[in-house]
């Protein structure tokens, strides 16, 4: 107490991620930490979008086929999807400072890899050792910021965190497109290198040192089971787009087996409760569950269209690359503008009501690619593809936030893996069928005319995945509880108790 007998300001907290002086505005320390993360980040978002304009161009460079270099992308969602559920016993060994610093690593060795191979499959196997760092970082990123924020303005933080996917479909396919123009393709991969020592430098320098308490015992059983399931899942969904669709047995059979690896896991899960893998008795939170099947069915719109879009003005219109890829500026740029509008929002409103006008605004703008044809003015479709862009920038920010809404600190780990398989198994699904959907639908097409109407029908099916996302929101946490008001008699006991000691 002061010589006048008012009563000092109490000691701001340096844990506490809001600003004591304004508590909706995120403290410059999450803040610091947040880009620290996202710099690292980003090298992932622009590796995977970049890649997705240089299928074509490496088949030709290496004299291999589409067939066979189509598995540069297909060995690398397999490496994802076969780490990701070990992000969170990885970091209660070695803690996320160790961690993060490890994976970006291993995404640096395996770019440089990747730059050196000498032929298709070399580039495959150097793929595989990038998707395991990308990986962890995908999840971890994650789980980092929001144990940091401890549950304070999701919204807000979720709006920052998902800063490198919007940026990621705004410039990757650009920067791709030019790199195959002006240059080497090997500097796809080289493009990586400044983003991972910079990010390394910046993690050891402004990531908070979190040693390790436990040693915690890997769960054997349960990642024999999950990792291979979620793997042999995403790889027959990789194989629908073949010439026999589902009727093949390389579709077929490794969905089955994927199938049943995952049944075999929640069996064991269910025994091994909160020592599993992964804790699947987490999705008893509302909020986490009713999130990953929305973030299911946002990813199969999401990643599905980011297929279909290039496509249509490639074949259809006949731009290259570069020119496809400046033609979804606007997708991107809505994205970037509706993020911290929909956290703001969140955070005030709650994710239910945000979510739905957000998904059904994504919904009405993917509609009109539906009756597409091949003169539809590029105007048009480009302001049609900005208000998708806010409508997916929107979705995306408070589907992914709601899936933290709920949980403690010590279950972060597990619902950022959770949440981030669900949007790569949704992601895989959505594109293996819009590609089935297309194939079929333009088998016999040879006009430009006769192929819109193949992409009409795809971009129908996109729609629909989007459409039935709305219904969905409503399950989502609505309106935030205020917080509690403090009690003036309890407080001024507290200060003369602290007063009298």
């Amino acid at each position: 107490m002061t010589a006048s007998g008012a009563q000092s300001p109490p000691a701001a907290d340096p844990t506490d991620p809001t600003d004591p002086a304004d508590p909706d505005r995120i403290d410059p320390a999450l803040r610091r930490l947040t880009f620290t993360l996202i710099i690292g980040a980003l090298a992932v978002m622009f590796d995977a979008t970049i890649m997705s304009v240089a299928i074509d161009d490496l088949a030709g460079r290496m004299h291999a086929s589409v067939s066979t270099v189509q598995w540069v992308s297909t060995a690398y969602l397999l490496a994802l999807a076969t780490v990701m559920p070990a992000v969170g016993w990885l970091q209660a060994a070695l803690g996320g400072k160790r961690l993060w610093i490890a994976a970006l690593g291993v995404f640096f060795v395996g770019s440089l890899l990747c730059a050196a191979a000498w032929n298709a499959p070399s580039l495959i196997a150097f793929r595989v050792v990038q998707g395991f760092g990308g990986g962890i970082m995908m999840v971890l990123m994650t789980t980092l910021i929001m144990q940091a924020a401890k549950g304070r303005n999701i919204g807000r933080v979720m709006a920052l965190i998902t800063v490198p996917a919007a940026l990621g479909p705004v410039l990757g396919p650009v920067l791709g497109g030019v790199i195959l123009h002006l240059g080497d393709w090997r500097w796809i991969f080289l493009f990586n290198v400044p983003f991972c020592v910079v990010g390394a430098f910046l993690a050891a320098r402004d990531l908070p040192r979190d040693r390790p308490v436990s040693r915690p015992r890997l769960d054997v059983v349960g990642m024999l089971l999950l990792s291979p399931g979620v793997a042999a899942v995403i790889y027959g969904l990789s194989r629908i787009g073949g010439s026999r669709g589902p009727a093949d047995p390389a579709v077929w059979l490794p969905l089955l087996a994927g199938l049943a690896l995952l049944l075999g896991y929640v069996g064991w899960a269910l025994r091994r409760g909160p020592r599993a893998l992964v804790d699947i008795r987490l999705f008893r939170h509302r909020a986490l569950a009713s999130s990953s099947v929305l973030v299911f069915l946002s990813g199969a719109s999401l990643y599905g269209t980011m297929l279909l879009l290039p496509l249509y003005w490639q074949q259809v219109r006949g731009a290259d690359a570069l020119g496809a890829a400046l033609l979804l500026i606007p997708q991107g740029v809505g994205t970037l503008v509706s993020r911290s509008l929909a956290g703001r929002y969140m955070d005030r409103f709650g994710a239910r009501p945000v979510a739905v006008v957000a998904c059904a605004l994504a919904c009405a703008a993917t509609l009109p690619f539906a009756f597409v044809t091949a003169s539809t003015d590029n105007v048009v479709l480009m302001a049609v593809l900005f208000v998708r862009g806010v409508g997916l920038g929107g979705a995306m920010t408070t589907i992914l936030g709601a899936a933290y809404i709920g949980l403690a600190p010590e279950e972060i780990p597990q619902g950022s893996g959770i949440s981030r398989l669900a949007q790569q198994i949704g992601g895989s699904a959505g594109t293996a069928l819009l590609v089935m959907i297309l194939q079929r639908a333009s088998a016999d097409a040879h006009t430009p005319a006769a192929l819109a109407s193949g992409f009409g029908d795809a971009f129908r099916w996109a729609t629909a995945f989007t459409a039935a996302a709305v219904p969905l929101c409503l399950l989502l946490p609505g309106r935030p509880a205020d917080p509690p008001a403090r009690e003036p008699e309890r407080d001024a006991a507290s200060a003369g108790d602290s007063a009298a000691v």
